[in-house]
């Protein structure tokens, strides 16, 4: 019977591969040819882009390795009824792209608070640590003082311009209390997530510090409940306990921002219509925290209560590019790390669908001459891409192969996570990728990540480099921070050629039916085998 169900996976495999042709274009060698020499000329014709980088955007992907830029990059094609492999993200687009390598200094592959030190502060870390130089230990509050380290945000605040955050997470997360916050705990949210021995010690939390270290003009993410005290209903959620106030210190950190901000125009909002309200032109300092933790992931995210990371993007961008001196903005996409750690592959990929279309309307909002762009990642995750599918296979679903044991396996797999031995799985955005090693939540990965560069100086984003690299990069391309020798005046202006691609994403052709076929007759034999 084992050769009988053999022969049928290898024939269904035989008139797949027969029927499953590529888009007629594509098997004329002249389409390959054209397209290169369009990137050719396109390479020849760039020049360097010297100019002093005015505003400075940093698109972080919690978790966006390159597999799962690969993976979302067929996604976002597919969800426009096209096969997917051929599709142009926009940050495919950035002109020049580097590596860098992310182990921390304790650990060989590192976790979010530490990489953001890296890369936002210039300094290797140890893992969990925020804001503080490795001499800083993990959870142990005395090893804090004299021991933190300043961020790019801070730098460019001091510099004289408007700074920001925009985040999917809370604000007190790992990413963006990198850049205002110094904690030998990154789980030290709120006053009551700290231990004993750290009050005693002096330690204050990372919600306090949001007010007090760095006068940020723009907030924008999740996180209300560790800025009240305990037994706030949440105005959102209020029969809902776990949603409400977390404080002990009976402190209102909201109001006290908003006397803070006293003689400015300042806005809290939490929810869409509150947002929706927000002049930017008439707006100095905005906080808008839309969910008690974490923001919900795209997929599930109710349009009418809370914007897209696309609409906190241009918000934030509108407010803070007021400022003569220009900005520094940091907008992260963190729910794609949360989205891999559940082994939840739809979700991180559809939460770095979203981060791409955040950096086309950015793209829209400034200027390649004034504005320099990144996108990066802090780290990768365990994801692998392999089994030969079919083109235009849906990269969320399974691969045309079965395995020795005659069982079928996703395309996407994690090396470790939830999905080692999967029971009554869900479909569609629940569904669970299948693992290697058993893991309650898969973990990072250690490999290098992308670093994709556009505007003046984006050169300077090139090879294999430290992480620690990019906040000096950045600041040197703004002239912001100690040093200054690219910001004589009368520097000749210089633009960039930006690439042409030769094939957009909505160029892509449909999937034809060629592509359906070989599936449907897959299934029919897989039906009839005993």
């Amino acid at each position: 019977m084992d050769t009988v169900r053999l022969s049928a996976v290898w024939l269904c495999l035989l008139v797949s591969a027969c029927l499953a042709a590529a888009p007629a274009e594509e098997e004329n060698p002249e389409f390959w040819r054209k397209q290169a020499q369009q990137v050719l000329r396109a390479a020849l014709s760039r020049k360097l882009n010297t100019n002093v980088a005015r505003n400075i955007v940093l698109f972080l992907g919690d978790g966006m390795g390159i597999t799962t830029m690969t993976a979302a990059r067929i996604l976002k094609g597919q969800l426009q009824n096209r096969t997917g492999e051929e599709t142009v993200m926009t940050m495919d687009t950035f002109p020049h792209v580097g590596l860098a390598k992310v182990y921390c200094v304790d650990f060989q592959i590192p976790d979010s608070a530490a990489t953001a030190t890296a890369y936002l502060s210039g300094v290797k870390a140890n893992l969990n640590t925020i804001g503080l130089s490795a001499a800083g230990r993990n959870g142990v509050c005395h090893t804090q003082k004299g021991n933190e380290v300043t961020s790019i945000l801070k730098w460019a605040k001091d510099a004289g311009k408007s700074v920001g955050i925009v985040t999917t997470t809370r604000v007190q997360h790992a990413t963006p209390a990198s850049t205002y916050a110094h904690s030998a705990s990154r789980r030290w949210y709120s006053d009551a997530d700290l231990p004993k021995p750290a009050k005693e010690g002096g330690c204050t939390d990372i919600a306090s510090q949001l007010l007090n270290n760095t006068d940020i003009d723009v907030i924008i993410g999740g996180g209300r409940k560790y800025m009240t005290p305990e037994g706030t209903r949440d105005p959102e959620y209020p029969s809902d306990v776990s949603a409400g106030g977390k404080r002990t210190d009976g402190r209102d950190l909201i109001s006290e921002w908003l006397k803070m901000k006293e003689g400015k125009v300042a806005h809290y909002v939490w929810n869409r219509t509150d947002f929706d309200a927000v002049d930017p032109a008439a707006t100095d300092y905005l906080m808008a925290l839309f969910e008690p933790g974490d923001m919900r992931y795209e997929v599930e995210r109710d349009p009418a209560m809370d914007p897209s990371i696309v609409e906190t993007t241009e918000k934030a961008i509108r407010i803070l590019r007021k400022n003569p001196k220009g900005f520094f903005l940091l907008v992260e996409g963190g729910r794609i790390d949360q989205g891999h750690h559940a082994s939840r592959a739809s979700m991180a990929l559809h939460e770095t669908v979203a981060l791409d279309n955040a950096v086309a309307r950015a793209l829209e909002l400034t200027s390649e001459d004034d504005t320099l762009t990144l996108v990066t990642a802090d780290h990768s995750h365990s994801l692998s891409f392999n089994g030969f599918p079919f083109r235009g296979n849906s990269i969320l679903g399974k691969s045309p192969l079965f395995g020795t044991d005659f069982l079928p396996y996703t395309t996407l797999m994690y090396g470790n996570g939830p999905g080692h031995k999967i029971t009554n799985n869900k479909q569609l955005k629940d569904y669970v990728q299948q693992s290697a090693a058993p893991l309650e939540s898969e973990t990072h990965g250690g490999e290098d990540v992308a670093v994709m560069a556009r505007g003046p100086m984006s050169h300077l984003f090139h090879g294999i480099q430290e992480q620690t690299y990019i906040p000096y990069a950045m600041a040197y391309a703004g002239c912001i921070g100690h040093d200054q020798s690219h910001c004589q005046p009368a520097r000749p202006t210089a633009t960039t050629t930006t690439t042409v691609t030769p094939r957009l994403e909505n160029s892509a052709p449909a999937t034809p039916l060629a592509h359906v076929t070989p599936v449907l007759l897959c299934a029919l034999l897989a039906a009839m085998m005993p």
